[in-house]
């Protein structure tokens, strides 16, 4: 009996939960009119924005070159590019797991379909572009040793489905660096709803089973939060 009534419990219960988990509402024009944990989302870059993902003074804007060294990178690592875009830092990461594997993800057809041009133009063997959905990353169970999230978390329509699917595809003692523009930090040109804090960030993630290991606050404009699970 005891069974029968928890079961019931949950098949109603549970899919109202997760209605409840978001807030339909917003005042940002450059957000989906839905609230997480009291931030409102943005809207999400399509394949319109590769030539700033692209643009050549990113790498001193955002010193990309130390975020690499940040991420400490062994050899062998499965690493994964979770909002993948153009492939701007999959590229990168590539070189660093020579012998190992890069999982491009992205959202959006038009970028996979690029990353896939870039690929066999730039004779890269070791990225693997992976379609992922609103809702997962689409990756296998434990398969991963890393996760990198540059300036893409704040857009996830479901960030709390998206940090689970992330949750189950790493591996246990596997990272997840959330690399957010700092919303502490006025000086950073970016708009408001494109910045994520710290605070903000480590409450969505600890709801979604992650703990802060770390935050390494050595670039220009950006956080760079590693996370582990919990």
């Amino acid at each position: 009996m005891h069974h029968l009534l928890l079961s019931l419990f949950l098949f109603i219960c549970l899919p109202a939960m997760a209605q409840d988990r978001y807030i339909y509402k917003g005042d940002d024009p450059n957000g989906i009119r839905k609230s997480y944990m009291g931030r409102q989302i943005a809207q999400v870059m399509s394949h319109w924005g590769i030539d700033w993902l692209e643009r050549p003074e990113r790498d001193f804007e955002e010193n990309t070159t130390q975020l690499i060294r940040n991420l400490d990178i062994k050899s062998g690592m499965t690493v994964a590019d979770i909002g993948a875009g153009s492939g701007y830092h999959s590229r990168l990461l590539s070189k660093k797991v020579s012998n190992s594997r890069v999982y491009a993800v992205d959202v959006a057809p038009e970028m996979i379909e690029f990353l896939e041009n870039r690929i066999q133009k730039e004779k890269i063997s070791n990225i693997t572009p992976i379609l992922g959905t609103e809702k997962s990353v689409n990756l296998p169970a434990a398969s991963t040793d890393l996760m990198l999230l540059v300036d893409v978390y704040h857009e996830f329509s479901f960030p709390y489905e998206m940090a689970r699917s992330m949750h189950t595809a790493l591996k246990p003692n596997g990272k997840l660096v959330l690399v957010e523009f700092r919303k502490e930090d006025d000086s950073v040109p970016i708009k408001m709803i494109h910045k994520m804090s710290e605070e903000q960030a480590v409450k969505e993630m600890k709801a979604a089973g992650f703990k802060l290991e770390k935050n390494i606050s050595n670039l220009p404009w950006q956080h760079c939060m590693i996370f582990i699970k919990d």
